[in-house]
C-alpha cells in the first residue's frame, strides 16, 4: 500500500505545471485548421470548430481518407465568415456564418445522423469544381444536437462534426516522443488537436480524468484511436507508412493505435495560450501505457 501511494504521488507530480502551448479551429471538416491565441468554448466544442462539412451524393461526410486534397484547403475566419482558399490553384471563396438556402438534409458521419442545412449552390459549385467530384457543403444549425457517444459521456454532451468528441488534446512531449522514434519529424497537424499543452511527460495526455483551464472542466472520456490521416504529409498529400507503424510498437490497445485523448467539457467560456491546465483527477487504468 505505501508503494502504491508513493507511486500516485510520484504520478500526481509528473502532472504540474502544465500550460497550453496551442490552441487549433477547423472549420469544415477535413480540412486546414486555424492556430488561435484564444478560442470560445462553446456547447459543442471551440465556436466554429467543424460546423461545416463536405457531404457526397448520398449525404455521408468527406474526408482526407477519401480525399486528401481537402488537406490544401486553407480557411481564414472574418467578420462575415470564412475564407476559403485552394493552395493550389491560389482561388478562394467567401463562406457566410449563416446558410443562404433553406434546404435541409440528415447527414451521416459514421454512425450518426443529424441535420444539416445546405449552406449555397455557390459552395457546391466551386468545391466540387476544386475538388473534382460532386459534393456539396453543409452547416450544422444551433438546434442540431448530435449527443457524443453514451458509452463514454453523459446523456447531454454534445458535438459538432467532429469524428466523435468535442475536444482533442496531446501533450507536446508525446510528439517529442514519437519524433525521437521517427527517421523523419512529423508535424503536429498530422494529428489535428484542438488544445496542445507542454510540461508533463509523454503521454500524461492518456491518465486525465478531469482537469480545469480557467473555469472550465474537462474531462478524458477516450484515448483516441487512429485513422489513416496522420500518414499523409499535409503540404505535398504524400502518403506513407509511418508515423503509424511507429506508434503501433508502442501504442497499440484493443487492436488500435492510440494518440491522444478525446475530451468532453461541462461549461461554456474562454481559454487561452498561456493558461495553466490544473489536473483534478488521473485515470490509473491508463497508466500502463506512460513511458513504454
Amino acid at each position: 500500500m505505501k508503494d502504491e501511494f508513493a507511486a500516485h504521488k510520484t504520478v500526481r507530480y509528473l502532472y504540474r505545471m502544465l500550460q497550453i502551448s496551442g490552441l487549433y479551429i477547423y472549420p469544415i471538416k477535413s480540412m486546414a485548421g486555424i492556430s488561435v491565441n484564444r478560442a470560445q468554448v462553446t456547447d459543442r466544442g471551440f465556436e466554429y470548430d467543424r460546423r461545416w462539412m463536405l457531404v457526397d451524393e448520398n449525404n455521408l461526410f468527406i474526408s482526407q481518407r477519401e480525399v486528401a486534397e481537402l488537406a490544401l484547403m486553407n480557411i481564414d475566419i472574418n467578420e462575415k465568415g470564412l475564407s476559403v482558399t485552394y493552395k493550389r490553384g491560389n482561388t478562394s471563396i467567401s463562406i457566410p456564418f449563416q446558410p443562404e438556402t433553406s434546404e435541409f438534409a440528415e447527414v451521416t458521419i459514421w454512425d450518426d445522423t443529424c441535420t444539416g442545412q445546405f449552406v449555397s449552390q455557390a459552395a457546391d459549385e466551386w468545391f466540387s469544381n476544386m475538388l473534382n467530384i460532386r459534393c456539396r457543403l453543409v452547416y450544422m444549425p444551433d438546434a442540431t444536437h448530435r449527443i457524443t457517444d453514451q458509452r463514454y459521456t453523459s446523456a447531454n454532451s454534445v458535438t459538432s462534426f467532429s469524428d466523435g468528441y468535442p475536444f482533442l488534446i496531446i501533450g507536446q512531449a508525446s510528439l517529442d516522443d514519437l519524433n525521437s522514434r521517427l527517421e523523419k519529424s512529423v508535424p503536429m497537424n498530422r494529428f489535428r488537436p484542438n488544445i496542445v499543452f507542454t510540461g508533463g511527460e509523454p503521454y500524461s495526455e492518456d491518465m486525465m480524468h478531469t482537469f480545469e483551464i480557467g473555469n472550465i472542466q474537462f474531462h478524458g472520456v477516450k484515448l483516441c484511436a487512429r485513422c489513416p490521416i496522420p500518414t499523409i504529409d499535409q503540404q505535398s498529400l504524400e502518403r506513407g507508412k509511418e508515423p503509424l507503424k511507429t506508434l503501433a510498437r508502442y501504442r497499440f490497445k484493443n487492436n488500435k493505435i492510440m494518440f491522444g485523448q478525446n475530451l468532453v467539457h461541462n461549461s461554456a467560456g474562454q481559454i487561452a495560450v498561456g493558461d495553466e491546465l490544473k489536473v483534478l483527477k488521473l485515470n490509473y487504468e491508463e497508466r500502463f501505457l506512460i513511458g513504454n
